[in-house]
């Protein structure tokens, strides 16, 4: 599984990992992502969203 966001594109960041020493390494972080069913062009499609892709859905959802 890529882990990539299908709606935004989020993906792998990188960034530094800090010992209490002050050493810096480096080290990644993964997109935090949950299968949920998309809907794209009226077809219904399993996926990997990101958490705040399926909030801002959430939200428009109750919009509407």
């Amino acid at each position: 599984m890529s882990r990539v966001c299908s709606v935004c594109g989020k993906g792998k960041m990188s960034g530094n990992k800090v010992s209490h020493s002050n050493r810096k390494t480096k080290r990644a972080y993964n997109a935090n992502l949950l299968k949920a069913d998309l809907e794209i062009n009226g077809n219904k499609v399993q996926g990997y969203i990101c958490t705040r892709c399926l909030r801002t859905s959430r939200k428009q959802e109750a919009k509407a």
